[in-house]
């Protein structure tokens, strides 16, 4: 096998549960791609030696997109326990940042957990302009928002506010926490 193609066993397994995905059977998939039924039994068992027009003409008779069939899938379950993760720390205020996802390709958001003790506060600059952040407030109380009209916010409160001015938050009890939506319209 070409060390540089997709393995042939991603694209078996990808053929395999596309095929069942779409409810068709190899001989009616084999068909409607204009291909022989054996040359898809061959692929679907991980063996021959597929063209990028049989590959092709199979995402189009499945409905996918030719890199779901070469591709490795990426699991849509993604769990970040608690104390996991990147953390980014204040240096001015008792206050970190746990990135939970990061903006995919097309997507326009970043998701944070916000943890922040009494004491001080963190000042953000203005982001890119635009970005608005979104905060629910999970345990304890803060004042958070626009510098000039921050907002105090207890146990599953929720606001949202320009992130293209100057901001802040404030932890008011010891072990506040929030989850952040960074958004960027």
């Amino acid at each position: 096998m070409d060390q540089r193609g997709a393995p042939l066993d991603v694209i078996a397994r990808s053929l395999r549960r596309e095929r069942e995905r779409a409810g068709l059977s190899l001989s009616e998939t084999a068909k409607r791609a204009g291909i022989a039924k054996s040359t898809l039994s061959q692929l679907e068992s991980g063996s021959g030696n597929p063209s990028v027009e049989t590959l092709w003409a199979l995402s189009v008779t499945l409905g996918v997109p030719f890199s779901r069939l070469v591709e490795p899938p990426t699991p849509t379950v993604r769990v970040i326990r608690a104390g996991e993760g990147p953390i980014v720390y204040s240096e001015r205020a008792d206050y970190a940042a746990t990135l939970l996802a990061s903006c995919p390709p097309n997507a326009r958001r970043d998701i944070y957990l916000i943890t922040a003790e009494p004491g001080s506060r963190r000042e953000s600059d203005p982001h890119f302009p635009g970005v608005v952040e979104h905060v629910v407030l999970a345990t304890g109380r803060a004042r958070l928002g626009p510098t000039d009209e921050p907002v105090e916010l207890g146990p599953g409160d929720y606001v949202a506010y320009p992130g293209d001015i100057p901001h802040i938050f404030e932890a008011l009890e010891p072990g506040t926490a929030a989850c952040m939506v960074s958004e960027h319209v």
